[in-house]
């Protein structure tokens, strides 16, 4: 059974859900109630399990290794199912670089870590919190809604069914509508997220609190 480090809001997290109910995969989650005010991240035993302290990380042979990127290439090499990289040489990079847009460039400038520090150590306001949240998304949104502006509504973005790209974009779009921002100028990205939505794997992995 593959054990998953889990907190149910989080986009990395929501990431390799994704992942695994797309290959049909088994998988159990432990959620680490990573809220501020909770921070169970920082607490034993997940601080000596996973020494970076964030989510989500998978537990493999009793320790567990984090990065949901990585994690997402550990998936596609090691269990059955539809692929979740294109065939073609080609478009796999395309997809990868449209998801990494989402991983490397959006994501961790609004990480819940980097928002704290601009609120205790530069007096950012809830306001000014929510700029700085939609600025980065907008920066990275702008490109990718250019990169796929020739996509046929009959497919996929990079392949017949969804990719990594859609793995990544989907719960981006999640932590955009979570912060109130417009996203009338993404028509692309709206309707793939929405043709996403309608299938069961990635209702399977939606955003869900866990009962108290």
């Amino acid at each position: 059974m593959i054990r998953i480090y889990d907190y149910w809001r989080s986009s990395a997290s929501y990431r390799v859900r994704i992942a695994l109910h797309l290959k049909g995969a088994e998988f159990e989650t432990v959620q680490v109630n990573i809220a501020p005010g909770a921070d169970e991240q920082f607490g034993e035993p997940y601080r000596t399990a996973n020494p970076q302290m964030r989510v989500p990380s998978v537990e493999i042979d009793g320790e567990a290794v984090g990065q949901s990127m990585a994690i997402l290439e550990w998936i596609e090499e090691t269990l059955p199912g539809p692929s979740i990289l294109p065939s073609d040489p080609v478009k796999r990079l395309q997809a990868r670089a449209f998801a990494d847009t989402i991983a490397c460039d959006i994501h961790p400038l609004n990480n819940l870590s980097v928002l704290k520090e601009l609120r205790t150590s530069f007096g950012a306001d809830e306001a000014a919190i929510k700029r700085w949240y939609h600025e980065w998304i907008r920066r990275g949104f702008d490109a990718l809604e250019q990169q796929v502006a020739t996509w046929s509504a009959e497919r996929f973005l990079f392949d017949d069914v969804p990719s990594i790209a859609e793995i990544a974009l989907v719960p981006q779009v999640y932590n955009a509508q979570r912060y109130d921002m417009d996203l009338s100028a993404y028509p692309t990205l709206m309707a793939v997220t929405e043709k996403c939505l309608t299938l069961p794997a990635f209702r399977k992995a939606a955003p869900t609190k866990p009962e108290a």
